[in-house]
């Protein structure tokens, strides 16, 4: 009887060991898998920013949202409000097209470039 009891501790402890490596194993393999995911947001960040700079595209990201156009703006303010309007446009179009469909699918559609960066930011 002791032998059947011995084997039994001896089977409940290694159940035990299997499930805290495998506790461990999942764990070490979720922080890893985020640690990537932050490594590859910080990369994709820096190389959407830069082919934003590249491209002259980058006044979406810079500033937030300019002041609507009237009648009475001038045409420099004209002419600065349509290059926004254009930056918004093609740099949130870049963003989608190099963000990762996983990522892409659960994103809502947005109509401002550091919105569009900061969501991405949190599902990485």
């Amino acid at each position: 009887m002791n032998y059947i009891h011995d084997i039994c501790f001896v089977s409940k402890q290694l159940c035990e060991i299997y499930y805290a490596i495998t506790a461990l194993n999942s764990l070490n393999s979720h922080v890893s898998s985020n640690q990537f995911l932050m490594d590859f947001f910080s990369d994709w960040n820096e190389k959407v920013q830069f082919h934003l700079g590249v491209l002259n595209l980058d006044l979406a990201i810079l500033e937030e949202k300019l002041a609507t156009i009237i009648d009475v703006s001038s045409n420099k303010e004209k002419a600065h409000y349509k290059s926004w309007k254009r930056s918004i446009k093609l740099s949130l179009m870049f963003m989608r097209m190099t963000v990762a469909d996983n990522i892409k699918t659960i994103l809502p559609k947005i109509d401002s470039a550091k919105k569009f960066m900061v969501l991405v930011g949190e599902h990485s």
